[in-house]
């Protein structure tokens, strides 16, 4: 079986060999193939070929959004990947650590960073009232919970 490795940077742009892989539809069949392996690491399986994938922090880099409104106010949003590989925001699932906003995609399977053009785009959502961090969406504070402390596994 043969094997290839990428590199995701911390843009969530992908590398093989030092050049960028550009075409939306691979970047998207990469995006929603991909799986962890028993050992952790990023696989997407191919026609028999491995494809591994070392990322900055996740494979999963939020690029921008496409914010949704109802009467007047944000209603929903939309998050944007590399390919233009996009799912609906689900804020349950927002974190914060290290000073970075994540979120998990693929039904909560994955763990995704918004980039520093999402962050933009989100930003006048966000508010901090003295009680933490919060998404205001729909009408509703979406609290964002701070896993900075969270214990680790060895």
């Amino acid at each position: 079986m043969r094997e290839y490795q990428y590199l995701v940077d911390g843009d969530g742009h992908i590398f093989h060999d030092g050049t960028e892989i550009v075409d939306p539809a691979v970047l998207r069949f990469f995006l929603r193939a991909m799986r962890r392996s028993d050992d952790g690491r990023y696989l997407v399986v191919c026609q028999g070929e491995r494809n591994w994938f070392a990322p900055h922090d996740t494979p999963f880099v939020v690029q921008r959004l496409r914010l949704h409104e109802e009467a007047g106010r944000p209603a929903g949003v939309e998050l944007r990947f590399a390919g233009d590989y996009g799912e609906p925001l689900d804020p349950l699932g927002l974190e914060a650590e290290g000073g970075r906003l994540y979120c998990r995609v693929r039904q909560g399977a994955f763990r995704a960073r918004f980039g520093r053009v999402a962050m933009q785009q989100l930003a006048p959502l966000l508010s901090d009232d003295g009680t933490g961090p919060t998404l205001l969406l729909d009408g509703r504070r979406h609290p964002i919970r701070d896993v900075s402390c969270r214990a680790t596994s060895p």
